[in-house]
């Protein structure tokens, strides 16, 4: 179901010119309906400009920390991140749903891991809630942290970060990149490419003993290092990687174009929310489950409505569908049975699908 809470801001904190953390004042009697895994994120809400305007941040915070906090940077032409970084005062009220997410692995106490993590700009949003948790409840556990960004001024939670390697001495080891401004060491100038990563693995990650890999960051940048380290030996199942969304490439749209040439004229689509039935039937207005059943009157959940954040995700318990892009689930979820609603296409009949999973 779409359960959305009014949650106070407590805080805001300017990180960088460009970013601004915001810290929820969660309520004790919500506490348990808000509790989260380090990596996920919160889907919020408000009204800007009479406008509606839903939006996905990872939570920077640790469930260790008991804190709800995430940081929204400023994107040219943003609603939400210009409201957040302009208009948004502590005090204020937004409508903020349950965290949601599968971008983490469960902590291990008991064992001694090594993560390599990499980020770009906003990418550390998750990383850093990845960081703090694994490092305060694994005491074995070592990362390696590979940051980009353009400039030394424009290093989200610097400090912070700076502070997790005093904190965990020995443990944590931070190698900055940066795009815009020149360092003395050249492999940290400019951004990743396939040399820099098999620089990387030949001389400062041993793959073979890699656990657990995250990558936060553009499209391009996390598949290039994805492959970069398969190609190097790291099995592609210890790599977990979440994206922005920059906008489809050419590419993407030419098979959404292809997909939706497929969608069946007239579906009748069932959905099941909250354990009760809704129905209606797709016109040629819309070829896509979600929007076709929010024009229909339903209420369910989603937020970036890009094939990005999952929040829009059902199974297909009857009929078929096809996504036009899918950048959010893995390729066993789908098998499952899972896809976004907001990119599938109806392709039967009939089709009915279940949200609550």
């Amino acid at each position: 179901m779409t359960d959305f809470y009014s949650i106070r801001v407590s805080e805001l904190t300017k990180e960088t010119k460009d970013c601004t953390s915001i810290t929820f004042d969660i309520p004790e009697e919500l506490r348990s309906t808000f509790l989260f895994k380090q990596g996920q994120h919160l889907t919020l809400k408000a009204s800007i400009n009479d406008e509606e305007v839903r939006r996905s941040y990872s939570l920077c915070s640790s469930p260790v920390e008991n804190k709800w906090q995430v940081a929204v940077k400023r994107i040219d032409q943003g609603l939400f991140s210009n409201f957040a970084n302009d208009v948004l005062k502590e005090g204020d009220v937004l409508e903020v749903m349950p965290p949601m997410g599968n971008f983490f692995v469960e902590v291990a106490p008991s064992k001694a891991k090594n993560y390599i993590v990499f980020a770009a700009g906003s990418g550390i949003t998750p990383i850093l809630s990845i960081l703090k948790t694994h490092l305060a409840s694994e005491p074995g556990s070592t990362f390696k942290l590979f940051y980009l960004n353009r400039n030394a001024k424009s290093i989200i939670f610097k400090e912070e970060i700076e502070a997790l390697r005093n904190k965990y001495f020995g443990r944590v080891e931070i190698f900055y990149f940066l795009t815009k401004e020149h360092r003395d060491i050249p492999l940290l100038n400019g951004r990743f490419t396939e040399e820099k990563i098999q620089e990387l693995t030949d001389k400062i990650i041993d793959v073979s003993s890699v656990d657990e890999c995250f990558v936060c960051g553009p499209e391009e940048m996390i598949f290039l290092i994805r492959d970069g380290l398969v190609n190097a030996g790291l099995s592609k199942d210890k790599i977990h990687y979440e994206l922005f969304f920059s906008g489809v490439s050419e590419e993407d749209k030419k098979k959404a174009a292809e997909v939706v040439e497929h969608k069946f004229d007239g579906t009748e689509v069932t959905i099941i929310d909250g354990g009760k039935e809704f129905h209606f039937a797709m016109d040629d207005d819309h070829d896509n489950i979600l929007d076709g059943a929010l024009a229909s009157g339903a209420d369910l959940p989603f937020a970036c409505k890009g094939g990005v954040c999952s929040t829009c995700k059902c199974k297909v318990v009857e009929g078929a569908v096809e996504m036009k892009i899918n950048y959010a689930l893995e390729e066993d979820e789908v098998a499952k049975g899972l896809v976004l609603s907001c990119q599938a296409v109806p392709t039967t009949e009939k089709v009915v699908v279940d949200f609550d999973v």
